[in-house]
């Protein structure tokens, strides 16, 4: 009992909606990946999928030698406060530049980013992703 209960704190496991999260991707998107062989996934007991640690590592950093400490070092800390949640609705390549339109709400935001950029973070409908908002002044106009 001792080496079965050593075994799993040796491998730590994560719920799909944990995976999510670290991945920055949807539910519906670690469903898919388990589901096409993408992720590798342990079936419960009770037939929920479990994620191994090391699986969201691998699609994470692509790099072998994190440990926890080290994910901590690289996530991004953003001092803005102006961070509005939604999906990908649509991501249209063109040349250097790409146009994001992130739908949040009733609401859709357009950015413009560079194409390498768009690549680098894999951005695809469908995802969820943040607007970060940076300005010196924000208007109001009465609707």
């Amino acid at each position: 009992m001792r080496k079965h209960k050593a075994a799993q704190k040796a491998e730590e496991m994560l719920s799909p909606r944990e995976a999510a999260l670290e991945l920055r991707v949807s539910f519906p998107t670690i469903k898919q990946w388990i589901y096409a062989g993408k992720l590798r996934s342990v079936r419960t007991p009770g037939g929920h999928h479990r994620i191994p640690r090391k699986e969201v590592d691998r699609l994470l950093y692509r790099t072998r030698g994190h440990n926890a400490a080290e994910r901590q070092d690289v996530i991004r800390h953003v001092s803005g406060r102006n961070q509005l949640v939604g999906r990908i609705e649509e991501v249209r390549i063109s040349g250097l530049m790409a146009e994001v339109r992130l739908s949040i709400g009733n609401q859709v935001i357009t950015s413009i980013i560079t194409a390498r950029s768009a690549r680098e973070m894999n951005l695809k409908p469908g995802q969820a992703a943040a607007a970060l908002i940076k300005a010196t002044e924000v208007m109001i106009l009465r609707v």
